[in-house]
């Protein structure tokens, strides 16, 4: 593994970073290692096991902790997969469908966009989900920060490090 968990000084999830960035905020004293992992980096005069979780020695305010509302976050969120059908599809084949359509009073938001492919979007219209039986797989919500970053980042949820579990808050 080649990615470090960094938290706060509450233990709140805030980043994720290479292990040579972790280990150069352990060098400064910025952090303090929480958790490592088995493997070793040696250098010419010291060894140390990487890090698998560091803290912050500082308390630092978190201004990412909210998601921007985007096309890109809504189909990361989805893991572009059509919340109807549930095939996986580009983001060429993909668009957001309000499950309240605006037509009938809905809004622009996380609660209420889920990723839908074309077929399926023109399929279901501008009618509630009851009216066309299309109901989505998984329930929208606000996505947490930090799962899209792991997400963009190519950690998924299915493959995250052990060390890291007891330090994630992941809904599911």
């Amino acid at each position: 593994m080649n990615r470090t968990l960094l938290l706060n000084t509450t233990f709140e999830p805030l980043s994720v970073l290479s292990w040579r960035k972790a280990v150069t905020l352990v060098f400064l004293g910025k952090v303090e290692v929480v958790k490592e992992y088995e493997k070793e980096i040696c250098g010419v005069s010291t060894s140390i096991r990487q890090p698998a979780v560091i803290k912050l020695v500082r308390f630092v305010r978190n201004h990412n902790a909210t998601v921007k509302f985007s096309r890109k976050n809504i189909f990361l969120r989805d893991d572009y997969t059509c919340q109807y059908c549930g095939k996986r599809h580009d983001a060429k084949g993909l668009t957001c469908d309000h499950i309240i359509p605006r037509s009938r009073g809905g809004t622009t938001e996380w609660t209420n966009i889920v990723t839908s492919c074309i077929r399926c979007n023109h399929k279901k219209g501008d009618k509630l989900p009851e009216e066309v039986d299309m109901h989505p797989k998984k329930r929208p919500s606000r996505p947490n920060g930090l799962y899209l970053l792991m997400l963009h980042l190519g950690v998924g949820v299915k493959n995250l490090p052990d060390y890291w579990k007891d330090y994630l808050f992941l809904r599911d």
